[in-house]
């Protein structure tokens, strides 16, 4: 085996490993604080929103609409929203680190997706738009089972 393919090999075994992991994580939804239950329903509401917005807006060639939708996702980040110092001791303490972390990516994906509609690159919009309906699949599978527990990986 070459080197090149023992390195592809032991990555694969990671992914495997780390799926296998995540799809084993224990959703947080129970260990949420009411206030952070109730802030973290309301971003997804308006994620729900924005990227069925987002979907129409691509389908559409409207650039603006998608770069601004998508801006307001990025904006809607929960770390940045103004939790006092409790509620941000609380939220470290119900959800994984690697909750926090597809949390971020969503929204790093949501920069580069407003950044794809400003230059109105439709292929990047698509590709964006797919990663971030990947993360949400993902991430709700992960650590919110309870809510969706018809949800299947992918």
């Amino acid at each position: 085996m070459t080197s090149k393919n023992h390195t592809l090999s032991g990555l694969l075994a990671l992914g495997i490993a780390l799926s296998s992991t995540a799809m084993a994580a224990e959703p947080v939804t129970p260990k949420l604080t009411e206030t952070l239950d109730l802030l973290l329903r309301q971003e997804m509401r308006s994620i729900q929103a924005a990227m069925g917005q987002i979907h129409s807006a691509i389908v559409m060639g409207q650039h603006d609409d998608v770069a601004n939708q998508a801006q307001q996702v990025h904006d809607s980040f929960i770390l940045k929203q103004s939790l006092t110092q409790k509620d941000r001791e609380d939220l470290r303490a119900a959800v994984p680190d690697g909750f926090l972390q597809m949390d971020q990516e969503f929204h790093e994906l949501a920069a580069a997706l407003a950044k794809a509609g400003r230059n109105k690159d439709t292929g990047n919009e698509y590709r964006i738009f797919n990663q971030m309906t990947r993360n949400c699949v993902e991430c709700h599978n992960t650590y919110v089972s309870d809510r969706f527990p018809d949800l299947g990986a992918l």
